[in-house]
């Protein structure tokens, strides 16, 4: 045997030869990298879910409250409508519920009952994460007969998404009043934007903005079709409600801005299908609602969120590369 092949051999049977721990920075920033990437990959979520007399009758019922509580418990901030509760038991109700069900604690910015006579008297609840997100303030539409229920906003600011301060405004349009209803978002727009110093606002909720009540031929009477600074993230083919004889996208999500645009997830506005995703039977996703809610993704303010695909491939690579050779 050469004196290579000796010394080969001596190399690769040799007792001594043990693994070495990688140096602790390494491990470091591995660990790290995954915990950037984890936290980007996570988000935040921004809900909108039409609960039709959400009252502290249906609130007593466990399986509605269980099953509304695991929707909720997914998003950073949820938008109630239909909710009919003037002492708050209903609301604080489900609160406790969510706040046994996750480790986040959940508080709640509700509107007062709104409407025009006793049948249409609802609220518009905003629940939300303490720990990702804060109120700054909150303002009550009051222009006099421009909607059956006025759009109620509501001022967010979080730390956890790369656009730091955001409007949402709540819509649960009457179904013969929806054009000139969501038109006169725009006018609602203008007053809180300014009010705030904020164009960055979203619109959120049951519009009725599909089927029979908006079509293409009145979208030219609606300003936030017309104005091309509006973004519609849910589509016109997407179907937000759950009988099988109604196919209509009326729940939407409407945010304003390029700088608003660029926040959101791409493709993460959708339709949350809890009857599939929970397995649950028609008729009780139908004790819920009639609708489904409608849900959107805002970008996590990690480092990593900002980066592209590729770049994350080769960051990763290099790290394990360099993880490998310590070995």
């Amino acid at each position: 045997m050469s004196q290579c092949g000796m010394s080969e051999w001596k190399k690769t049977d040799s007792p001594t030869m043990r693994w070495r721990p990688p140096p602790l920075p390494l491990v470091f920033l591995l660990f790290s990298f995954l915990s950037l990437f984890i936290g980007a990959a996570s988000g935040f979520k921004i809900c909108a879910y039409n609960v039709p007399n959400f009252n502290p009758t249906k609130a007593s019922n466990y399986r509605v409250r269980h099953t509304l509580t695991k929707i909720l418990s997914r998003c950073d901030i949820s938008l109630l409508q239909g909710v009919k509760d003037s002492d708050g038991k209903a609301i604080q109700r489900l609160l406790a519920s969510l706040n046994r069900y996750e480790h986040y604690k959940y508080q709640s910015v509700s509107s007062k009952s709104l409407g025009n006579s006793p049948k249409d008297m609802e609220q518009y609840v905003f629940i939300y994460r303490n720990e990702t997100v804060n109120v700054m303030g909150q303002h009550q539409y009051q222009k006099q007969q421009s909607f059956v229920r006025e759009p109620f906003a509501v001022h967010f600011k979080s730390n956890k998404t790369a656009i730091k301060s955001f409007i949402l405004v709540p819509l649960h349009s009457e179904p013969q009043q929806a054009v000139q209803e969501i038109d006169r978002l725009y006018d609602v727009f203008e007053e809180v934007s300014q009010k705030w110093n904020n164009t960055n606002v979203m619109f959120l909720g049951d519009f009725h903005a599909g089927c029979a009540y908006v079509n293409r031929a009145n979208r030219k009477n609606i300003r936030l079709f017309s104005n091309t600074t509006f973004h519609w993230l849910i589509r016109d083919k997407v179907d937000t409600t759950v009988p099988d004889l109604t196919t209509c996208a009326y729940d939407r999500i409407v945010v304003h801005g390029e700088g608003f645009l660029k926040a959101i997830s791409p493709y993460s506005a959708q339709v949350f299908n809890f009857g599939r995703e929970f397995k649950l039977p028609k008729k009780r996703v139908l004790e819920l609602s009639n609708h489904l809610p409608v849900e959107v993704q805002l970008k996590s303010s990690a480092p990593l969120s900002q980066a592209t695909p590729l770049l994350i491939l080769l960051s990763v690579c290099a790290i394990v590369q360099s993880f490998l050779s310590a070995l």
